[in-house]
């Protein structure tokens, strides 16, 4: 599996531990590949631009799923929306990402720095990547009716 993950500026404030940088080992660490779209640094980046590399590179399929960081994970996921076939979700606790992606299959999950600690992260992280999407009926025609 190949996750494409991207932050703005957010994902690097201080203090440290800066979180992009610990999601992406976190998220190698279970043998996942990342591939990284930036930004690389604490200097300003506009999160449109992130997070519609990140949503490009699973729509083009050189990435399954995606990640995104800002500072509350709703600018991101505002934008990656706009992508016919993106399915990006804010999450701030394990179940939310838990049936984010059994219910409406989300092939992008959304972070926010400034609003999740970043060992919640992980656990999110977790719940998310290990949900299987659901197959129930209920769940595809809905899926299916998001476009």
């Amino acid at each position: 599996m190949i996750i494409a993950m991207g932050s703005d500026h957010a994902g690097y404030e201080d203090p440290p531990p800066h979180y992009k940088p610990a999601l992406i080992e976190y998220v190698k660490s279970k043998g996942i590949e990342v591939l990284d779209v930036g930004c690389y640094g604490p200097d300003a980046v506009d999160y449109p631009e992130i997070a519609n590399l990140v949503s490009e590179a699973i729509l083009s399929g050189k990435a399954e799923l995606g990640i995104l960081l800002c500072g509350t994970g709703i600018g991101v996921s505002i934008t990656a929306n706009r992508h016919p076939g993106i399915r990006a979700s804010v999450c701030t606790t394990p179940e939310m990402a838990r049936l984010t992606r059994e219910h409406n299959h989300s092939n992008i999950l959304c972070l926010g720095r400034r609003i999740v600690a970043l060992e919640d992260c992980y656990a999110i992280i977790d719940a998310w990547i290990n949900e299987p999407y659901s197959q129930a009926d209920r769940h595809v025609r809905r899926v299916t009716k998001m476009g």
